[in-house]
């Protein structure tokens, strides 16, 4: 999986370990982290770029973020295109989670699912929620979820 910081720059480390350097580097410079995960979609001619990110907000003073995109070429119903997102946030959260534990960062998964039952992507919702709190994450949705409703979303656009 190859991921990229917000600037285009590839990063050349495991995500494990550029998010660990980055976690240690705002630490000894005082800062307090707080870190959010979201993908957004988007179809463009035939096929579906996702774009998944993981922002670190630093308390007060910012923040940056780094990303991840892929394609599909498999079209899909919005149910199925908003439980994929979820599964790909829900990926990374659940492969950092223990780095996040031992630096006592808190974390939210954030989901581009409204809450707003006259919106299409609401069909997601139940099952989505049920998705991320059942493993143990703090969830977010629309207009909360600024992760995947934001970040991720620009960078699909």
């Amino acid at each position: 999986m190859t991921w990229q910081k917000y600037n285009g720059e590839n990063i050349k480390t495991s995500i494990w370990d550029a998010v660990e350097s980055n976690i240690v580097r705002e630490i000894n410079l005082g800062n307090k982290l707080k870190v959010y995960i979201g993908t957004d979609s988007q179809i463009k001619r035939g096929t579906i770029d996702f774009a998944t990110v993981i922002v670190f907000l630093r308390e007060r003073r910012g923040g940056f973020m780094f990303v991840h995109k892929d394609k599909r070429t498999h079209l899909m119903g919005i149910k199925e295109r908003m439980l994929l997102e979820v599964q790909k946030s829900i990926e990374v959260a659940y492969a950092l989670c223990p780095l996040l534990e031992q630096y006592q960062v808190d974390l939210e998964v954030h989901a581009d699912i409204n809450t707003n039952p006259n919106f299409q992507s609401n069909i997601a919702l139940k099952e989505a929620m049920g998705y991320i709190m059942g493993m143990g994450f703090v969830f977010k949705a629309k207009p909360e979820s600024f992760a995947s409703t934001t970040c991720a979303n620009k960078q699909v656009q």
